[in-house]
């Protein structure tokens, strides 16, 4: 037993997210709202803090731990429950480094030129510039994901090429020396993509300079009422759905489909006969019902400093546990 749980069981979860400090609207339905229904669905389920996935860009060594407290507590005020998964930061289990090392020594470097993100950032950037953390961190993602030999990974469709080299390093290290991890699979969810408010043809975004263009979850009811009611749109006043056509009206339709459970299609039934500004309204009042609790919840716990260090801690431990009896392991057989 680990914590309380049998390790041999069929269903281990693992995911993890980068301290951007405060959490908005896209990261909430992109990813937290799934990983608060996930943690009662794993028989062992270990969410991450990347911390050092973070470094492979500047980083200010002030802003990050503010952040880092910043996305704790915010995942704690969305309902991630310490008591439901393992809640750690990634730089306080040095066997994720460890296990890297080993994992990029069964590494092709042509497997990792072919990663797409690292193809494009070489399109834009001066390579000789870029550091060679961006190149071999999917290697660290697939010692994230093997190092609790996890079963099922929640991502969208953008990370897929990570988990598969995930599968590939497992794969191939089990046909080198002894079937030992797991082949993770992938849980692609209907996760909805958030766009801004202010430029719908891009994602909702903390980097976007235009404060409007993102509704923070510790936003205020009057400044949600102001960013959604200056939410850009189009000229035409009908509720319809077409993210390609329409896509300022399209993504509002999308954030209120997914605080109600109403299909796209049933939003602009709702709203049929009604102009635009209706369903902003509508939408105003929904997200100050759906975001008050978690605003209120992230309030008192910035006021527990205490508590919140606790769960981190409390969470590496518990990590470091299946960590390290793993890691004993995957040495033992490549006779370490």
């Amino acid at each position: 037993f680990i914590w309380g749980k049998k390790m041999n069981t069929s269903k281990r979860i693992f995911s993890a997210i980068q301290p951007s400090g405060t959490v908005h609207l896209g990261n909430y339905l992109g990813a937290i709202r799934q990983w608060v229904r996930l943690q009662d669905e794993g028989d062992a389920v270990f969410y991450s803090i990347a911390d050092l996935h973070s470094l492979t860009v500047p980083q200010a060594p002030l802003l990050l731990k503010e952040n880092l407290k910043a996305t704790t507590i915010s995942l704690l005020a969305c309902g991630v429950d310490p008591k439901k998964c393992v809640l750690f930061r990634q730089s306080m289990v040095p066997q994720h480094c460890e296990l890297m090392w080993l994992l990029g020594c069964r590494t092709p470097m042509g497997w990792l030129n072919r990663m797409t993100q690292w193809k494009a950032k070489g399109a834009t950037d001066n390579r000789d510039l870029i550091n060679f953390g961006l190149f071999s961190y999917p290697i660290m993602m697939s010692a994230d994901i093997l190092l609790y030999k996890s079963t099922h990974i929640p991502v969208g469709d953008d990370q897929m090429q990570h988990v598969q080299l995930a599968q590939e390093l497992a794969r191939s290290f089990n046909s080198l020396y002894s079937p030992f991890f797991p082949k993770p699979q992938t849980m692609l969810s209907n996760m909805t993509r958030v766009k801004s408010l202010r430029s719908p043809l891009h994602k909702m975004s903390k980097s976007d300079n235009q404060e409007r263009s993102r509704i923070n979850l510790t936003d205020s009811p009057d400044v949600i009422r102001e960013k959604v009611r200056k939410a850009v749109t189009d000229c035409d006043s009908e509720v319809t759905y077409d993210p390609t056509a329409r896509p300022g009206v399209s993504n509002l339709v999308s954030i209120y489909s997914a605080f109600t459970g109403l299909s796209p299609e049933e939003v602009c039934t709702k709203f049929q006969g009604k102009e635009t500004v209706s369903l902003k309204d509508e939408l105003v009042e929904v997200l100050n019902e759906s975001l008050g609790p978690i605003r209120e919840a992230t309030i008192s716990l910035e006021s527990n400093e205490d508590y919140v260090e606790s769960v981190l801690q409390e969470g590496a431990r518990k990590a470091m546990e299946v960590a390290q009896l793993n890691l004993d392991q995957v040495k033992r057989l490549v006779g370490l």
